[in-house]
Order: C-alpha cells, then sequence, then structure tokens
C-alpha cells in the first residue's frame, strides 16, 4: 500500500482506495492520481493492492484490504490519523472487495461509510447475467472472472464461497452506510446496488444509489460531471471535518 498523510495538525480521517481490475489484474498504481487529489482535501490517504484471483482466490482479497485497515490503525499515530473515522472507496471489482469489507461481521471498528464505483456487489447476478443467451461480451467476462475469484467453481458446485462473496447475504445492523453510482446501461447494472440497499434497508442502514445516464463504467462514471462531487459530498458527511 501507498499512505499519503499529513505528519502536522489534528488527526485525520483516512480514505483507503480499492482498485478494480476484474478481481484478476491493475493495481494501485491506477488509482495514484486519485490518491494525491484526496490527500489535498486533507485526508489520510491509504491505496491499497490485494491478492489478484489468479493467486488467491476469495477471500484473500477481502481478507487483504482488512489487514492493510488494521495495519494503519494501529499505527495511527504514525500517520496522524484518527483510527476510528475512515471510509473505503473502490472500483468496479474493488467495489464489491470494499462493499464486502463493509458488511463482514456487524460492522468494522471505525469504518464510517463505503463507497462503490460501478460496484460488482452481486457476483451471483453478475453470474446469471453472463449465461444469459443475449449477455453481451462484458457480461459474459465479468461472469468468468467471478468463476476465477470463486477458485474455478461455479454457483452450484461451491455454494458457500459464493454466499460468502455476496455483500447482500451478510447485511447487518452494525454496517457501515453505503453509497455506489452506476451508469443506466453498464454491465453492471445498478439493480446489483438495489439488491444490496434493500438488504441493509431490511437492517436499518442507510444506502444511496446514484445512476447517471450512458454506458460509462467505473472510472468514467467517477468523472461524468457530479458525481465526484457527490461522493465527496458523501464522504465529507460521514468523516467530518478533517
Amino acid at each position: 500500500m501507498d499512505v499519503w498523510w499529513h505528519p502536522t495538525g489534528r488527526p485525520r480521517p483516512a480514505i483507503f482506495l480499492v482498485h478494480g481490475g476484474w478481481w484478476s489484474g491493475g493495481s494501485r498504481l491506477a488509482l495514484t492520481s486519485l490518491s494525491r487529489s484526496y490527500a489535498r482535501l486533507g485526508y489520510t490517504v491509504v491505496n491499497v493492492d490485494y491478492r489478484l484471483s489468479g493467486v488467491a482466490s476469495w477471500p484473500a482479497q477481502r481478507n487483504d484490504v482488512i489487514t492493510a485497515i488494521e495495519l494503519v490503525r494501529k499505527h495511527a499515530r504514525r500517520f496522524n490519523t484518527d483510527a476510528n473515522r475512515y471510509v473505503v472507496l473502490g472500483f468496479s471489482a474493488g467495489g464489491h472487495i470494499a462493499a464486502s469489507v463493509g458488511t463482514y461481521g456487524n460492522g468494522r471498528p471505525g469504518l464510517r461509510g463505503v463507497v462503490g464505483i460501478s460496484p460488482v456487489v452481486s457476483p451471483l447476478t453478475a453470474y446469471s447475467d453472463g449465461e444469459d443467451l443475449f449477455a453481451t461480451a462484458q457480461q459474459r467476462r465479468l461472469r468468468d472472472a467471478a468463476v476465477q475469484l470463486a477458485g474455478g467453481c461455479t454457483p452450484t458446485e461451491c455454494p458457500d464461497t459464493w454466499s460468502s462473496m455476496e455483500p447482500a447475504f451478510h447485511a447487518s445492523p452494525g454496517d457501515a452506510p453505503l453509497f455506489t453510482a452506476h451508469s443506466e446501461r453498464e454491465f453492471v447494472p445498478p439493480y446489483q446496488s438495489e439488491l444490496l440497499k434493500q438488504a441493509l434497508g431490511e437492517v436499518g442502514v442507510p444506502m444511496t444509489v446514484k445512476v447517471v445516464p450512458g454506458t460509462g463504467h467505473s472510472s468514467a462514471v467517477y468523472r461524468h460531471p457530479g458525481v465526484s462531487a457527490s461522493v465527496q459530498a458523501w464522504i465529507a458527511a460521514r468523516l467530518g471535518r478533517r
């Protein structure tokens, strides 16, 4: 992980960034510019790598991000960071990991919110969509990526693993609020987030789903007019003053 911190002044709240890449590719380097921009806003920023699915199957990815969070919280004084005020922001596959961190157990200590940009919050839905006769090439690729994440097995072959991969199945009252953004016709459709919103709503946890026009995905959604500003405002409301 790469960490940007402010050595003087009061302890700052933190933002943990989780990159996308079909769970099988990408790296934290893709989010370096975004890390710097949030650091300029006054946050501690932690840009995290995790084991890719070709190296380790689920739940290694979630565990790696939780380990990074726990390490920074343990050394909060070194990073001049408030261990009890942080959010996790993930893109695409990273959004799935972020949501899985948010629904792990009955909430994570200090976690104030989770943001997902085009998050694949329902690998089971992605698998079903990819099997459809009219599935697009991207939907079929996402299905295959989810199978690889599960260690090469289908939902029928290893239901416990696929259940573990579904944030909605683990919603609990102590979970942090969520904010997700999708484009209306992207291959990770907004209804994935609506399924999670329903599950969280049943246990009293608020979730906001923002939908913008077009077919853009992940960083393209974040760059859509108004989205980054909405995300920044939502994070600021969760974390308070910097």
